[in-house]
């Protein structure tokens, strides 16, 4: 900026002058008693701000509860990692459709849409509240529509808006998984209803188990149940969700499975599902660093950014060789589903296993992937994206490999670092922990597949008696997108009747007999 220059009559004093200012006590007296009260009037309106805004500096004991115990740093990097869990979304939507046909696309991206703008209403409402408001170990009922929360979430310093937003995202992820197994054949007003079971009910419910406050799987003994960022809470409840749905639904028509001669649908644009499963990579850095709460716990950070990235590669890695060996094709899809199993199995451990512990796990769950998505096709359930084995099957293998893995140099994760006291270190079977921590493992698992199966299996055949699950066999025919939606994602590759729009839901009886009849 530039400055003006003085002048000497305003800004310049005489010799003479400022002698007789200093011999004068009455002017002397004057200029320190304006100097002093413009002082005060200046601090007395820097405090009025303070106290109107809240500030902590001049509030005194009128503070509220949060000022002294928001930490700015912890807060930014738990909203950092909730931008990047939402971001999440765009990896489904694109994955999803990418494994699906082209018929089934603009359902696929409606779905997920729709399906998060439910869970953000419904977590708000009441599913935050079931999940991580105090309550009894079953269930939290405390917190409706947010109101009465504390400031903060527990010792973490993370204001509980911030953390809400959070878990937002993890919920938003659960209710999308469901979806993937339910692609091409399922109403839109079913999608509707089962999620609304899901993010409301099923995921904050038996999340608070393992997750709230007070969950029965965090006190059971000798040693509690673990599960940092979700492979059980997350994963497997979503995945068997989806296979409750898919089963429920029954395969889509003209599936032929292998045992009968076919084979798994090809999606019809393997650069979407590709670039989807890495947008889901990225945002798994959210998901799993982000699960400490804590931007000063630096090495645990690190350890768990860098867990899940062997994790990601052992599995991606284990699933091509695994599949090469077999049939002497490199496969992308079940390359990029080998990849997200093993970022679903080192979600519950990332915090407390090696890097080799990461990769081993990891490469497992490639592996494990391959080997379900052969069980389920066995079975004639069909899953069009593999959402059932990559979250379902290895969000158990995830939760279970704790229990092995875990180094036993680790406790709970704390706002500035891991717990090292000895009653908190968390130690697996292969070092030297025996097996208290695996069957703490295996129970908390077992019980909240079972009850997430059971529940999901009840609801979805309830929309099923009820009709709304499962479109028409002529709905189906012609295209979820057209009958649902009123047009294609690729409206050059579906051409339309102009004169009776209604004919594209024309079938002739021999071939919707033959196409059941294929399906069953």
């Amino acid at each position: 900026m530039r400055l003006s220059k003085p002048t000497q009559e305003t800004t310049l004093e005489t010799p003479s002058a400022r002698a007789q200012s200093g011999r004068n006590p009455a002017v002397f007296l004057a200029l320190l008693g304006g100097k002093l009260g413009g002082a005060l009037i200046l601090l007395a309106v820097i405090g009025g701000l303070a106290q109107y805004f809240g500030h902590p500096a001049f509030a005194g004991e009128e503070a509220p509860a949060h000022s002294e115990c928001v930490n700015p740093l912890n807060t930014v990097w738990t909203l950092s990692a909730a931008f990047l869990v939402f971001f999440m979304q765009a990896g489904f939507l694109f994955l999803e459709a990418g494994f699906s046909r082209t018929r089934e696309t603009v359902n696929v991206l409606l779905e997920g849409i729709v399906d998060t703008c439910l869970c953000g209403a419904l977590f708000w409402a009441f599913g935050f509240a079931f999940m991580f408001g105090s309550g009894n170990g079953f269930i939290g009922y405390h917190y409706f529509f947010l109101e009465g929360t504390p400031d903060t979430y527990g010792s973490t310093g993370v204001p509980m808006l911030a953390f809400w937003l959070f878990q937002f995202a993890f919920a938003d992820t659960c209710s999308t998984i469901t979806s993937g197994a339910m692609v091409g054949r399922t109403a839109f007003a079913g999608d509707l209803w089962y999620s609304i079971a899901v993010s409301g009910f099923i995921y904050p419910v038996f999340g608070h188990w393992a997750w709230g406050p007070d969950g029965w799987l965090t006190t059971i003994k000798p040693v509690a149940f673990h599960d940092f960022a979700g492979s059980t809470v997350v994963h497997t409840i979503g995945g068997f969700v989806a296979l409750a749905g898919a089963m429920a639904l029954g395969p889509r028509l003209g599936r032929k499975f292998a045992r009968d001669g076919g084979g798994i649908m090809a999606g019809h644009n393997m650069t979407l599902a590709a670039v989807g499963g890495v947008i889901l990579w990225f945002g798994w850095y959210g998901f799993n660093p982000g699960s400490t709460l804590s931007a000063m716990d630096l090495q645990g950070i690190g350890r768990v950014a860098t867990n899940t990235t062997l994790a990601a590669c052992g599995g991606g890695l284990a699933a091509l060789f695994f599949v090469y060996a077999r049939g002497r094709y490199w496969d992308c899809g079940i390359t990029v589903n080998g990849f997200l199993a093993g970022l679903v199995a080192i979600t519950c451990p990332c915090y407390w296993v090696s890097t080799l512990g990461a990769f081993a796990l990891g490469a497992i769950a490639g592996v494990i992937c391959v080997l379900s998505v052969d069980f389920f096709e066995h079975l004639r359930i069909d899953d069009p994206v593999g959402a059932v084995s990559v979250h379902g099957v290895c969000g158990i293998w995830g939760t279970l490999s704790l229990g092995l893995f875990a180094t036993g140099q680790f406790g709970s994760p704390t706002p500035f670092g891991a717990d090292t006291s000895s009653d908190s270190i968390v130690t697996g079977l292969f070092y030297g922990g025996g097996v208290r921590q695996l069957v703490a493992q295996a129970t908390g698992s077992a019980a909240i597949l079972i009850a997430t199966f059971a529940t999901s299996l009840a609801v979805m055949y309830t929309l099923k008696g009820f009709g709304v699950l499962r479109l028409s066999a002529e709905r189906e025919l012609a295209g979820i997108d057209v009958t649902e939606h009123g047009g294609p994602a690729y409206p050059e590759l579906v051409p339309r009747n102009a004169a009776d729009p209604r004919r594209d839901l024309m079938v002739s009886a021999a071939e919707l007999r033959e196409l059941r009849s294929v399906a069953r």
